[in-house]
């Protein structure tokens, strides 16, 4: 599978290139090519929560269900390479079998971006039981596109060696995830210890990303190409928010 410790880039022109496991974003560097860190896993189960997400014609409780179902696919192939193990020799029914299995003191931290981002991050601890979760409240202006804070419930600092989900569903303007990603950078935590997770995301937003933190990672259900005046992905799923929870 494709991991996110290849080195930054920094260009416009998009393609997707396919892989037995994943689908990275390309793109050309006079005449080279680079890639940024956008993983796009290749799962059956991927592709049909994204269709039942773009439907207009799913209900709220059934698009919240596959917001949640997304992020947990999404959350177990970002976190391939983050969790430690331990072996041990356990006793079965019928004799003695040496096992590997996660610690249980993983050190992975949650962040969802309220509120969509709840609805995404709404069955990570299935995969994640010991995991902490860290509310971060921004809403973006409709006029200007630009964020702003309104709640905030991460640490003073985050654990030394922990990792970082941050949890944003629609990555369109890169606005919001920027500002969430230089709020947890100042509370000690290093680029290569945070990892985005999202429905859906927009060249805008990955090039805003890249060019403020080079080399940061995420993993999304798919990419759309536009992002239209109102900022809203195309053509996307309209409003996750709104959709997830009915308001």
């Amino acid at each position: 599978m494709e991991n996110c410790n290849n080195g930054p880039a920094a260009a416009d022109n998009f393609k997707v290139r396919t892989h037995p496991l994943t689908r990275c974003i390309d793109q050309g560097v006079g005449g080279l090519l680079c890639r940024w860190q956008v993983v796009v896993p290749e799962h059956p189960l991927i592709s049909h929560w994204v269709s039942v997400l773009r439907d207009r014609f799913t209900p709220s409780h059934a698009f919240r269900s596959a917001m949640g179902e997304l992020g947990r696919l999404l959350i177990y192939e970002a976190t391939r390479d983050w969790l430690p193990t331990v072996t041990r020799e356990i006793q079965t029914p019928v004799g003695t079998a040496v096992v590997e299995s996660v610690s249980e003191m993983e050190p992975i931290m949650i962040v969802p971006i309220l509120r969509a981002g709840l609805a995404l991050a709404d069955l990570a601890t299935s995969i994640l039981p010991s995991t902490k979760t860290f509310h971060l409240g921004m809403s973006r202006d409709e006029t200007t596109l630009l964020p702003s804070v309104y709640l905030n419930k991460l640490p003073d600092r985050f654990p030394k060696g922990c990792n970082i989900l941050l949890v944003d569903p629609m990555l369109a303007t890169g606005g919001t995830v920027t500002a969430a990603v230089d709020l947890v950078k100042e509370r000690g935590a290093e680029i290569s210890q945070i990892r985005i997770i999202s429905a859906v995301a927009a060249p805008p937003a990955i090039k805003k990303l890249n060019q403020r933190f080079p080399g940061i990672c995420v993993y999304t259900g798919t990419m759309d190409q536009i992002v239209n005046e109102k900022g809203f992905i195309v053509p996307g799923l309209g409003d996750a928010g709104d959709r997830s929870y009915g308001t």
